[in-house]
């Protein structure tokens, strides 16, 4: 297993965020919870046990409770402070999910998969803790998410030092996503993705916004050399010269993958069988049908 992320450094970006809990820069964890709420509301079904896997501000259990659909739900996190008291039932690292086997009708995981090093497992995991014919449903940031501010600290130290080093992390594209869905053992996988652009007046209160959202840089190969203020200034400028508006001000762009898959159960329909249809595509086409020669 590839080592991407430094684990203790996500601990730590994530403490601080909770730590400062700044409000306003919880906009995505908003918008993944009304998002993952309405897929759930199209579910005709009741959840007795629901599960909320490092949800951080607990916006999207709220908002699958409002629903009426689950009867309990729990939430999983990496500090028992990130909810009320009583709010937490576990405390666990992102890559653990502390459930015993079937034990959930669903889990819900908002923008936590991306910081995983070995997502296939805590897919696996996720699998193995529904009940059969369980549903989970998550939000992963995905491919082009903060693309113009890689592309601006690229440009930046490349010509400030004649060489580059990773600045923000990658992203799983949707096809990856599907993969891993497939790979953990999930039934009737359905993968969407959205994007979103999120102005700014400039870099700087972009950047304190992914502080706030414990988004530093967490990468095992980052430089520990500090970025001196000149570095930023320059970022600055490089990002209002390529992505700003005519009114001055600069794009991000937030892609996020809404995911759902079932926990395997017979009752659940089956792909036919190659071969068993009743039907002939030219007759459905009204077309004449003609053999291919040998």
């Amino acid at each position: 297993m590839d080592i991407i992320f430094d684990r203790a450094a996500i601990a730590a970006h994530r403490h601080r965020a909770l730590k400062n809990s700044d409000h306003n820069a919880a906009f995505l964890l908003d918008i993944a919870a009304t998002e993952l709420a309405e897929r759930l509301s199209v579910v005709e079904r009741q959840f007795d046990r629901a599960v909320e896997l490092h949800g951080a501000t607990g916006t999207a259990a709220k908002a699958a409770l409002a629903l009426g659909k689950i009867g309990q739900l729990d939430r999983v996190e990496a500090e028992a402070a990130y909810g009320a008291e009583g709010e937490v039932a576990f405390v666990a690292p992102l890559e653990d999910v502390p459930l015993e086997p079937q034990s959930a009708n669903l889990i819900i995981a908002p923008l936590s998969l991306h910081l995983t090093n070995d997502t296939p497992g805590v897919f696996i995991q996720i699998r193995r803790a529904l009940k059969p014919d369980g549903l989970f449903l998550a939000a992963i940031p995905g491919t082009g998410t903060l693309q113009e501010l890689r592309d601006v600290l690229l440009a930046t130290e490349a010509e400030m030092t004649g060489g580059a080093s990773p600045r923000v992390i990658p992203f799983a594209d949707v096809r990856d996503v599907g993969s891993l869905l497939q790979r953990a053992g999930f039934s009737l996988p359905v993968i969407d993705a959205e994007s979103y652009t999120v102005r700014y007046d400039s870099i700087f209160p972009l950047m304190k916004d992914l502080r706030a959202m414990g988004m530093a840089n967490p990468l095992a190969a980052r430089s520990r050399k500090p970025l001196s203020r000149a570095f930023f200034l320059r970022a600055a400028e490089i990002y209002a010269e390529r992505y700003s508006d005519p009114d001055g001000r600069i794009r991000a762009t937030f892609s996020i993958i809404y995911v759902s898959g079932w926990a395997p159960h017979e009752s659940q329909q089956k792909p036919l069988q190659p071969g068993s249809a009743k039907a002939r595509l030219a007759d459905a086409l009204r077309v004449e049908e003609h053999k291919l020669k040998q």
